[in-house]
């Protein structure tokens, strides 16, 4: 996803600074934009349907399985069984997804630059020119938060999910919208 995002960024900047003959600066529109924000939104997005998805839909079965009332009776807090491994596990990925990410769409945007008249080279050089720490360290900070919405929004939702299959399908979608729209907001 984040390699089409770079593709798309880096034609329509290369469409608009082709017209002032700036074209050189699409690297730097895809790269501050990469990790500055897309990068860690369109992680956490993905992160959102895959990862808090299956969250939601893990403990909602397990509470529909009542393997949750077994934890509680057996003295296991479901919270420090359950939910904190999830989160802790989320926040540090998310970070390291996220740096992933924008090396694909830093990359998507240099499959394009060619048609505009940027060479890889230029756009290479551009590119490391433009991104500084600053830039760089407001995306991956961002993205330790997405990853503890991401598995906040998840592990919430399944642990309310009521005890029916159609209960855990429910959660599951549920977890999907809140993590996306606190992702987006």
């Amino acid at each position: 996803i984040n390699f089409l995002i770079g593709v798309i960024l880096g034609f329509v900047g290369g469409m608009e600074l082709q017209m002032f003959g700036a074209s050189i600066d699409m690297a730097d529109l895809v790269g501050i934009a990469m990790v500055r924000e897309l990068g860690c939104i369109m992680t956490g997005i993905i992160m959102s349907g895959r990862t808090g998805a299956a969250f939601a839909a893990e403990i909602g079965s397990m509470k529909v399985n009542q393997e949750i009332d077994a934890l509680k009776t057996l003295g296991f807090s479901p919270l420090d069984f359950l939910v904190m491994p999830r989160m802790l596990a989320l926040v540090i990925m998310m970070p390291l997804l996220t740096a992933y990410g924008n090396v694909m769409g830093m990359l998507g945007g240099g499959m394009i630059a060619p048609l505009f008249g940027v060479t890889l080279s230029q756009y290479y050089h551009e590119l490391v020119g433009s991104i500084d720490l600053a830039n760089y360290t407001a995306g991956i900070f961002k993205s330790v938060f997405f990853g503890l919405i991401v598995a906040g929004a998840g592990c919430l939702k399944g642990m309310q999910s009521g005890n029916s299959s159609s209960a855990v399908g429910m959660a599951t979608t549920s977890a999907v919208v809140t993590a996306i729209t606190a992702i987006i907001a």
